[in-house]
């Protein structure tokens, strides 16, 4: 092989989302001798600066709520009319792909990648048909299908779901083991007492993510255990209405927002108990984090059953069953020991060495490349 080949990664923004994570996750991960990661987005994220400093370039193109649905296919015709070259196009915009991929296809880039995250599209009536429109696109345009679960895949894929590729949401396992002092130092820099409840969330302050339940959950927590503070990492528009749905309700001092947060790894050794409310998932990373660090999970039922790694540490309650979601927080604050079975992630595929590899491989399959050059890509992950 000659220079590094290119994959092109479409994304709203990179930010410290499920899907951005995956993908920065991967690129940490991969041979970038033999792979580059460059990225087409609408607005900056927090991983820009890590992703030029890893090699890759960023492309911006006017986001759809700026310049309307004319100027936004336009602006897409002419970055692939500049940008044709590349020979693979991995976009994780959902339904919004479609567009992406359609441009692409006109491009006659070769390779087109829809790749799914979620189960269900935000905002409201006229923001979710649009999706659909857009989302039809797929059908025609993407030459292969990836989503991060079974679920992820049928909700955009459809009758197609079974041609399906699952990509698991892998993780740096080692950096996220349990350790009591990472614990103590946290809780120390946190403020939080050693014997306080320290329930978490990690997520962006948006309709789907719940927080307004959840803070009402935490409350009647509370009522049972004085000694809990609701830590929520994470912003994002809603946030300014929980706070104020937390004074409402008296929990100011209680339920502490602590902003984007780069050391989720860290975060999760000082939780005792993890909640997730969430209204609707793909498989969220986030949950692969948290039993990675050995700390019991409380889900919805909205989230799918794949997200448990089948060692004890996950519990699901209805949403409108709120006292049973209470009910297993407080029955998970007495759960002890942190230490997870050796491999557990790994068995089931979510160890992010693991995942870097089989992607590498998947890229690698469309090229004619000789097994040295495959083996020393594997050598490396």
């Amino acid at each position: 092989m000659g220079g590094p080949i290119k994959i092109l990664h479409a994304a709203v923004n990179m930010n410290r989302g499920g899907a951005e994570t995956l993908i920065m996750n991967l690129y940490r991960h991969i041979d970038r001798t033999k792979l580059q990661f460059d990225f087409l987005t609408c607005k900056p994220g927090v991983f820009d600066e890590e992703i030029e400093r890893l090699g890759g370039r960023i492309h911006r193109i006017p986001h759809i709520t700026d310049v309307g649905h004319r100027g936004y296919v336009r602006a897409l015709r002419r970055f692939f009319a500049e940008h044709g070259d590349y020979p693979i196009v991995h976009a994780h915009m959902d339904r919004m792909s479609g567009l992406v991929l359609r441009a692409a296809r006109g491009a006659n880039i070769p390779v087109r990648i829809a790749h799914s995250h979620n189960t269900r599209s935000e905002g409201g009536l006229l923001a979710r048909l649009y999706k659909r429109y857009a989302g039809a696109h797929i059908r025609y345009s993407a030459t292969h299908r990836i989503a991060c679960s079974d679920a992820a895949a049928r909700w955009l894929f459809g009758g197609r779901a079974a041609s399906a590729r699952i990509m698991r949401n892998g993780i740096a396992c080692e950096r996220f083991a349990y350790s009591p002092e990472v614990r103590s130092a946290l809780r120390s820099e946190l403020g939080v007492r050693e014997g306080t409840l320290a329930i978490g969330h990690v997520g962006r302050f948006v309709h789907q993510k719940n927080h307004a339940q959840l803070v009402e959950l935490f409350g009647e927590v509370r009522r049972r255990r004085p000694d809990s503070v609701l830590l929520l990492a994470g912003d994002g528009p809603l946030r300014p209405a929980i706070e104020q749905r937390a004074r409402e309700l008296g929990l100011a001092d209680n339920v502490r927002l602590l902003g984007v947060r780069s050391d989720i790894d860290r975060l999760m050794q000082a939780f005792d108990v993890f909640v997730f409310p969430s209204l609707h998932e793909g498989l969220p990373v986030t949950l692969v984090e948290a039993q990675g660090a050995g700390l019991p999970c409380v889900i919805s039922d909205a989230v799918t059953p794949e997200v448990d790694m089948g060692i004890g540490l996950v519990r699901f309650f209805p949403l409108r069953e709120l006292t049973r979601g209470v009910e297993h927080v407080l029955e998970a604050a007495e759960q002890r020991g942190r230490i997870i079975p050796p491999a557990a992630l790994a068995r089931k595929g979510y160890d992010i060495k693991q995942a870097a590899r089989e992607a590498a491989a998947f890229y690698l399959s469309h090229f004619e490349v000789n097994h040295e050059d495959v083996n020393r890509v594997y050598a490396h992950l």
